[in-house]
């Protein structure tokens, strides 16, 4: 008797799957979307939501804020390591600052800094809360320490650029790139309640060095537009990764959800600038777009600005 044939999500999902395992796309590439997917296998809105679930589920992909669903990272299954909650007992009388600090990243990244708990850390090492205790006073010293440890490894371009806005840009590209590894860290920098972190505070010194003729006030005013505008953009990665886990839905789903409630706001006629860019297939607006074009028009503006101050006016 013949088997029955696979349905559709599931044939597109191993299809998927078998570019993956071909090497077509590697860890970190971006896999089709749920859009992509109807075109390419000419399947409904869910099928293709359940393809992108399913490969999700099994390990295959992942949801990166701000960019989309991409191939995960081979599993390191077992190798040796001890299952949580049952780690030998010498690791248990291992801990160190770092430690801590560095498995509370790993699980900010993860899950956010809203599920970040000295409970949850403690669960990384199989041991209490109270073990934590005797290396980090309590939860707000233990982010004020991530935060400071994110920071430091920031890896600065050598040779550096030499330019006031190559270097500008320089340094307003390694805390896009460090909020995107980090999606919690934006959220919980403050411009107006600044916390005393001298790995931050190296990076945007070294991110101004470049800016020549501008008074203190101006320079720091320059300093802080910039920043400011980083950690409002790249806030999103934090919010797209704590609407995920509350939805069950990465970026790509949730819009596709939304598709037909739009569809109908769209074809109103009531918004010609909106429905202009939802005729064009491709991606052209999300958190990278906005970067890229958000710092262009700020750095224009600084041009303007030290023209200026350089002319005497």
């Amino acid at each position: 008797m013949d088997r029955p044939a696979p349905p559709p999500y599931r044939r597109i999902a191993d299809d998927i799957r078998r570019r993956i395992d071909a090497g077509e796309l590697a860890p970190g590439d971006r896999v089709p979307s749920t859009r992509r997917i109807t075109q390419e296998w000419g399947v409904a809105m869910a099928t293709a939501t359940k393809v992108l679930t399913t490969l999700r589920q099994e390990g295959v992909v992942r949801a990166v804020p701000g960019v989309g669903t991409v191939v995960a990272e081979p599993q390191r299954a077992a190798r040796g390591e001890p299952p949580r909650g049952r780690r030998p007992r010498d690791a248990d009388s291992g801990l160190s600052r770092d430690r801590v600090v560095r498995a509370a990243i790993k699980v900010a990244d993860a899950e956010g800094l809203r599920a970040l708990s000295m409970r949850r850390v403690a669960a990384e090492f199989g041991v209490s809360s109270m073990a934590l205790y005797r290396h980090v006073a309590n939860k707000d010293e233990l982010v004020l320490l991530m935060a400071n440890a994110a920071f430091e490894d920031v890896r600065l371009p050598d040779p550096a650029p030499e330019g006031w806005r190559d270097r500008m840009e320089a340094g307003a590209r390694l805390q896009w790139a460090l909020y995107q590894r980090h999606p919690w860290l934006a959220q919980y920098l403050s411009v107006t309640r600044p916390q005393p972190m001298p790995n931050a505070m190296a990076l945007i010194e070294w991110t101004m060095a470049r800016v020549k003729g501008a008074d203190p006030v101006t320079l720091i005013h320059m300093a802080l537009t910039l920043l400011s505008f980083v950690l409002s953009t790249a806030s999103g990665f934090e919010d797209d990764l704590e609407s995920e886990q509350e939805t069950g839905m990465d970026q790509d789903q949730w819009m596709a959800s939304m598709e037909p409630a739009f569809e109908g706001i769209l074809t109103s006629g009531s918004y010609p600038m909106y429905a202009g860019v939802a005729g064009i297939d491709e991606d052209v607006v999300n958190l990278e777009s906005i970067f890229e074009f958000g710092l262009a028009r700020i750095m224009d503006g600084m041009g303007l600005l030290i023209e200026r101050r350089a002319g005497g006016a």
